[in-house]
């Protein structure tokens, strides 16, 4: 495992690439409202246009790494893609069912699912300040969604969808993690977001949901979560995955609703609350906490 003091042998420091990760990744719930399409039609372009990206560029430039992955790797790969999948499908879905702070707030709770899971999955310990700083997340995202949280069955279902949506992220998480470390970054982004893409666009097609005829602002709308939501964000998270632990990777997402927020401020004029400030502040802190446990 390479330890984050390793600065020599670190190309480009791992907190400026997180930190574009939170911007790129905040873009998503935005692009995702701009878009006027079903979840799982959005959720299917976001990773299917990144993959015609992706996957021509590995070819070209590690083809021979793609070549000498070992069948248990491909399907670490292949596994992670599925999961990444569902995270999208469902907690896609769920803005269609339940208000957007019950989204948003129950998908953030990848934290405690990474703690929990990390023994079990990636077989690493946690660090005692990750367990604190996901402690403060879970307190801050519930500041955040105090008072928003709907009730009757459709709200219900949305909460479970974006919870489902949660536990499937940090299950991709872990794997990344798993593989990330002797895999380079191009050769795992292809093989699991092309994973994704096709178990999306299979079931797209499979409910003959509509595929084209979308205005000019969806598709620029799926252009730009395939670009800047996903390749920027998601793909700088899995390039910190070599270098930092699942836990804080996990926390370091936290710092998306709080980009959400501000981006729904400016572009939508929607208010910012003092509980969302408050809330925000728990979540600041336990990135923060986190990130001095992975220094020590």
């Amino acid at each position: 495992m390479v330890r984050i003091a390793d600065r020599s042998s670190i190309p480009i420091n791992p907190y400026i690439v997180l930190v574009v990760g939170i911007v790129g990744v905040s873009t998503g719930a935005i692009f995702a409202r701009l878009a006027d399409a079903p979840a799982l039609v959005t959720a299917a372009y976001r990773v299917g246009l990144a993959s015609l990206i992706l996957i021509p560029l590995a070819v070209w430039k590690v083809r021979d790494e793609l070549r000498g992955l070992s069948v248990r790797d491909i399907r670490l790969a292949v596994l992670s893609g599925f999961f990444l999948a569902l995270h999208f499908a469902t907690w896609i879905s769920s803005l269609d069912y339940t208000a957007i702070a019950n989204s948003v707030v129950l998908v953030n709770t990848i934290p405690l699912w990474v703690g929990l899971l990390t023994p079990i999955v990636a077989r690493e310990g946690i660090r005692k300040l990750t367990i604190v700083s996901i402690g403060f997340s879970v307190i801050g995202g519930a500041i955040i969604g105090y008072g928003d949280f709907a009730t009757g069955g459709r709200a219900l279902w949305g909460d479970l969808l974006a919870l489902i949506g949660a536990f499937c992220a940090a299950i991709y998480l872990l794997l990344g993690r798993n593989l990330r470390r002797k895999v380079s970054l191009l050769a795992y982004i292809a093989v699991c977001y092309g994973s994704a893409a096709i178990f999306l666009w299979a079931v797209v097609l499979s409910l003959n949901l509509p595929i084209t005829g979308y205005s000019s602002q969806t598709v620029a709308a799926f252009w730009a979560m395939a670009l800047i939501s996903q390749i920027m964000g998601h793909s700088s998270y899995n390039w910190a995955l070599k270098w930092f632990s699942p836990g804080f990777v996990a926390v370091a997402l936290l710092g998306e609703p709080i980009g959400s927020t501000l981006l729904a401020y400016l572009i939508f004029n929607e208010g910012i609350t003092w509980l969302k400030l408050c809330g925000g502040l728990f979540i600041l802190a336990a990135i923060y906490i986190a990130a001095a446990g992975e220094k020590r």
